[in-house]
């Protein structure tokens, strides 16, 4: 899934860092550490979504499809989100910063595919819609499920999108995405 821009070893543990600082700053006392300055690699806009797990179970995700900050912005943006706003958690405390794993996935453009058959479990992310639902998983989503493509769009219109469960077999638009994906434990 390696793509022009992706970015090298340092330049990673640089945004996890960030991340992790700002989650555990943010939780203390709602400011943000200063971003990284002198890399080129983090001033593009970048899709970003940071993910949290905590004892091997998630605790927060959140971030954007389309690319609305530089890169390390973004990061530090998503970072606080998925601390504190996932609506399906409660906000990440003092006491569980510690606990946390991080994860970073860094997105290609969306690129919207004519049928589910273009679609490549593991190696896309996909984005269902129709109307004003929406719905994403990531690609490690349906490879952690161990879900094939049928099953893996099937939740992603009955669970995430709010469609009915064979949407995607009649006319939702699809589109697809690739990541790079890094995380503290790598």
């Amino acid at each position: 899934m390696a793509e022009a821009g992706e970015l090298n070893e340092q330049q990673q543990r640089t945004l996890l860092d960030l991340a992790r600082r700002t989650i555990a700053q943010y939780v203390r006392d709602r400011t943000v550490p200063d971003l990284p300055t002198g890399d080129p690699a983090f001033e593009p806009q970048r899709a970003v979504f940071v993910t949290l797990h905590k004892h091997g179970e998630l605790r927060g995700c959140i971030g954007s499809l389309e690319p609305r900050r530089p890169l390390a912005e973004a990061v530090r943006s998503s970072a606080i989100s998925a601390a504190t706003q996932d609506p399906r958690f409660q906000p990440v405390t003092r006491g569980e910063v510690d606990e946390l794993e991080i994860e970073i996935s860094v997105l290609s453009p969306l690129r919207e595919v004519a049928s589910p058959e273009e679609i490549t479990v593991g190696e896309h992310g996909v984005v269902v819609s129709e109307g004003m639902r929406r719905g994403v998983f990531l690609p490690q989503v349906a490879t952690e499920q161990g879900w094939d493509r049928d099953t893996m769009l099937t939740c992603l219109c009955a669970h995430k999108a709010g469609l009915p469960p064979d949407a995607w077999r009649h006319g939702c638009d699809l589109s697809v995405f690739t990541t790079q994906v890094f995380s503290e434990g790598d």
